[in-house]
């Protein structure tokens, strides 16, 4: 197997056999002997049985994108090879038991030199010792991870795991005729760099934005993102409690953030889909929230586990009522950082809500990146002292009152969900009525000053002009990079609403634009109508609950020319 640069593994098995414990160890390991990793993973929605599968790229530069080549696939289970078989290639090597149901698999006994090492539990030593010492990483640093992640355990169960990876490791060489991998030395470049999932990122992000309340009821795969905060808030100054459905989530977020919290509520599309009263709550009272929907396939339950860009309408046109709102969709963790603190300022600045898009791939996605730079968080809060004489609604040039908050100073800061007059008292007036729309709508022309710019990557030639939102950036900038065609250009929306007016003329530049997008008709592509008027060429969707691989798209492009 003669690879230079890079090599691809995917270990795949059912739900409880240990996958994702290989994955964590193997990764950390990788990473510290000084190679970039990237690892995602896609599962079924049960607890046992299934076909799970864990995909991991060890690459001398930089991977970030999901790709379907296999160069070594470890089955754990017989019933893998209908599932992975698309990803299939002659050169695929197949390492497993005997069992596994491939016939031209190199057998390896996990299980019986677990056993042979004190316990059958220390089956996943046995597989991270063998791939750490297929693909030559010092069996020094392998002994060192194996000890680490078992370091809370009882003496003799790190001793066996030790030894169990040992004897994977030295199984290795015996294999260097049938699958050996010379992956060129590292640059070290990793050492100063850190693992970090999409939930971390948003986690972290939101932290850094200066969320002070949290609140959810647990829904995959946005549950990661409230656990995380839940563990942070132990050492920070933040409040974070499950609530009982998704209605009083969202509630209860405007309800801290009226008082001077910074709010956050995390769910998927169906819990969303319960809060759509309280999104229009938070338009009638200019409270400001940050939410954020990692996005499932649908309608109803659909694939509860798997991934789509499927939300972006929902949460585009939710709530009853016109008023303005923000949609951020980051599409790599350095951008979830920064929009996620951002998203606070926005909200806060602007007083509307703003939402957080990711979805399962995304979230569940990770990969070493440089450490997130802090200097380019600017949060500022944007509340001010009251008087007997404040008034909440009061009409300004930008639409955006002056924010109080209760016991700040000696005014009365009344909100109300039926319309209302500037102070706050329920109104029927319907010249009161028109000035509050306008007031209300005529944030959206302020709120467009602090947009957030679509990325474009090209020539100034382009012909062919490849669109993109969210998660999809790393694997169509890897398309992109493999198809090496000067006629092509890239631009990924990191904001999909509202859209500045800036991005205009990329569009009218190209003779042909092609939207790629994981949903079953083209959202994205359909906004990007309604706002340019442009004419898009062609729609490259995906809705199979699986993200976009990068082979997948430059067969899609080729296939287009």
């Amino acid at each position: 197997m003669p690879f230079t640069d890079e090599v691809s593994i995917v270990l795949a098995g059912e739900a409880g056999q240990g996958i994702q414990s290989i994955e964590k160890i193997l990764v950390a390991l990788v990473k510290n002997a000084g190679y970039h990793v990237y690892a995602t993973k896609e599962y079924m929605s049960r607890v046992r049985g299934g076909v799970n599968s864990t995909s991991i790229r060890i690459a001398r530069y930089p991977v970030r994108a999901y790709i379907e080549k296999m160069d070594i696939l470890v089955p754990l289970t017989a019933d893998t090879t209908a599932h992975l078989s698309a990803r299939r290639s002659r050169d695929t090597v197949v390492i497993g038991e005997k069992n596994a149901g491939y016939p031209d698999i190199i057998e390896i006994p996990f299980a019986d030199i677990a056993k042979e090492c004190g316990n059958t539990l220390y089956a996943n030593s046995v597989a991270v010792g063998l791939l750490a010492g297929i693909v030559k990483i010092d069996s020094a640093l392998v002994e060192k991870a194996i000890a680490a992640n078992f370091a809370g355990k009882l003496r003799p169960v790190i001793d066996g795991n030790v030894l169990a990876a040992g004897k994977g490791y030295a199984l290795a060489a015996a294999l260097a005729d049938r699958c050996s991998v010379a992956i060129l030395p590292p640059d070290r470049t990793t050492d100063a760099r850190a693992l970090v999932s999409g939930t971390e990122a948003i986690a972290l992000g939101a932290i850094a934005g200066g969320c002070t309340f949290a609140c959810s009821y647990p829904m995959s795969p946005s549950t990661g993102v409230l656990t995380m905060l839940a563990e942070y808030s132990k050492t920070i100054d933040i409040i974070v409690e499950q609530i009982e459905d998704e209605v009083g989530a969202l509630n209860m977020a405007l309800g801290a953030s009226y008082a001077g919290a910074r709010s956050m509520v995390t769910t998927s599309g169906g819990g969303f889909a319960l809060m759509t009263e309280a999104v229009s709550l938070a338009g009638m009272i200019e409270t400001p929230a940050v939410i954020f929907i990692a996005q499932r396939p649908g309608p109803a339950t659909g694939l509860p586990t798997r991934t789509e860009q499927g939300d972006l309408s929902l949460v585009l046109y939710a709530g009853h009522g016109d008023f303005p709102r923000i949609i951020l969709a980051p599409g790599d963790a350095e951008e979830a950082f920064t929009l996620t603190a951002e998203a606070f300022d926005l909200a806060e600045r602007y007083q509307v809500p703003v939402f957080i898009l990711a979805d399962q791939y995304f979230v569940d996605t990770y990969y070493d990146t440089a450490p997130f730079d802090v200097s380019r968080i600017h949060s500022e809060r944007h509340i001010h002292g009251t008087n007997p004489e404040y008034r909440r609604y009061a009409f300004t040039d930008t639409g955006v009152s002056p924010r109080g908050i209760p016991g700040f100073g000696d005014g009365l800061v009344r909100v109300d969900s039926d319309e209302h007059d500037e102070s706050g008292y329920i109104t029927e007036d319907l010249a009161v009525r028109d000035r509050m729309v306008d007031k209300r709508l005529k944030k959206s022309k302020a709120v467009l000053e602090r947009v957030v710019p679509p990325v474009f990557t090209g020539g100034e030639r382009y012909a062919t002009l490849l669109v993109g939102w969210g998660s999809t950036k790393s694997v169509i900038a890897e398309a992109y990079a493999r198809l090496n065609d000067s006629t092509i250009g890239i631009l990924h929306f990191s904001q999909v609403y509202p859209l500045p007016e800036s991005a205009r003329g990329y569009f009218e530049r190209a003779e042909r634009i092609v939207v790629i997008e994981n949903n079953v008709t083209g959202q994205f592509a359909d906004l990007l109508i309604k706002t340019y008027g442009t004419a898009v060429t062609r729609r490259v969707l995906k809705s199979n609950g699986l993200p976009f691989s990068a082979e997948e798209i430059v067969r899609a492009i080729g296939e287009g020319a």
